[in-house]
């Protein structure tokens, strides 16, 4: 599915949290924690040789359950800054902050490339 699987422990040395890192780690833990529902209603609803009316009841389930358990309503954020911008997948850092963990060695096999 995607990279929001297993949430990422916030590590800031300032002791500040940003509410956008805190609402995003929520909402990848509660589209981690109902995944198996959504996955087994989509199969349901979409199974076109179960009656139709159990397919509607499947989409209809699916239809009434809270927004934050989509996973189209994770974005990727920088676990440091919060930021949404230029956020790099692999290490979930925004460019800023990937350039600094980077020219810090904080980064395990990232070097700065010279030519």
């Amino acid at each position: 599915m995607g990279n929001f699987r297993f949430p990422i422990k916030v590590k800031n040395p300032v002791g500040f949290l940003n509410t956008r890192i805190i609402r995003d780690n929520f909402k990848r833990q509660q589209v981690a924690d109902h995944e198996v529902t959504v996955t087994a209603l989509k199969f349901i609803s979409r199974n076109t040789l179960l009656p139709a009316r159990v397919r509607l009841e499947a989409q209809l389930q699916l239809a009434t359950m809270p927004n934050y358990t989509r996973e189209a309503q994770i974005k990727n954020r920088c676990v440091e800054s919060g930021n949404s911008h230029s956020v790099n997948r692999a290490f979930r850092l925004c460019r800023q902050q990937f350039r600094e963990r980077a020219r810090g060695g904080d980064l395990p096999g990232v070097k700065k490339g010279v030519w």
